[in-house]
């Protein structure tokens, strides 16, 4: 397996470590407590509260495929009811409190774990912020002391930075973050375009013309499929993503990458066991919460 490959592996085990903050109960419970809305604004909160009090075209830029109307009802008047210091503090909180439900309090005391939040971070130490403001925003973030919430702030360095590299790998295919969405629902690897809809904000109508944009190009049949053209530019787009994204691997090394993939693939087969993520969210087999997009 060349480095890449590895890398994208790693990624796809690694990152649902991560992922489960935006589907745990407890990530309600603490962004409610605030005075947050469930849903949409908590979710914005939480993510977009590394980056300070910002607007609603800062989160649309860097979350890339939500439907700035749908930011805009929440941002920036969820920082009237919330400082983002406030919200950091209370999603750590809720990723120790999942973290206990969904790995057990023995997983999370082992040194299995405690070596796998050893590796992610060191593969952390080899991300690059030049142009990758999520990133930048969340390497500014003090590293937990323990072991299972410092694994989850490696895992959202590793995540977040990959992520801002796919954006530029979409702009560089000419997919603003609707047709990204869709292109990337119709191979089957993450969210259900129903989940991804709605979640993102999209009207039909919305979701329709993106779809025709994309049909016009080649990129989609009239199923709502990717055509070949598609497929290869779904391709080019994630190979150009693990390009930008290889340097924590490279830092890592090898055997490195592929000890943390080993760790990291059991502590996500425990939490999906757990009930992780909900049903009828992504496709089946698509690596829960794998996805950009």
């Amino acid at each position: 397996m060349t480095l890449l490959a590895a890398g994208r592996h790693c990624h796809n085990v690694l990152n649902p470590l991560h992922s489960v903050i935006y589907f745990a109960p407890e990530a309600e419970a603490e962004f409610t407590a605030l005075g947050l809305a469930p849903g949409a604004m908590s979710y914005f909160a939480g993510r977009a509260a590394a980056m300070g009090r910002v607007g609603p075209g800062v989160v649309a830029a860097t979350f890339y495929n939500y439907n700035k109307a749908l930011i805009s009802r929440h941002v920036p008047a969820l920082w009237q009811i919330a400082a983002p210091e406030d919200v950091l503090a209370a999603r750590l909180r809720a990723v120790v409190a999942a973290q206990q439900r969904i790995l057990g309090a023995e997983l999370l005391a082992s040194a299995e774990l405690a070596e796998a939040a050893e590796l992610a971070l060191r593969a952390a130490e080899g991300c690059t912020a030049p142009g990758r403001p999520l990133y930048a925003a969340h390497a500014e973030q003090p590293v937990p002391d323990e072991p299972a919430p410092a694994l989850w702030h490696a895992a959202t360095l590793l995540r977040e930075h990959r992520g801002d590299g796919h954006l530029a790998a979409l702009l560089d295919a000419e997919l603003d973050g609707l047709e990204a969405l869709i292109s990337h629902t119709a191979t089957g690897k993450g969210f259900l375009p129903e989940a991804a809809r709605a979640t993102r904000g999209w009207s039909e109508d919305e979701w329709a013309d993106g779809e025709e944009r994309l049909r016009s190009r080649g990129l989609l049949d009239g199923a709502g499929r990717l055509t070949e053209a598609g497929e290869r530019l779904r391709r080019q787009i994630e190979d150009r993503t693990d390009r930008l994204a290889v340097s924590p691997y490279r830092a890592l090394g090898e055997d490195g990458v592929a000890r943390l993939t080993e760790l990291a693939g059991k502590l996500t087969a425990v939490s999906l066991a757990n009930g992780a993520f909900p049903a009828g969210v992504f496709a089946a087999g698509a690596g829960r919460a794998r996805a950009t997009e």
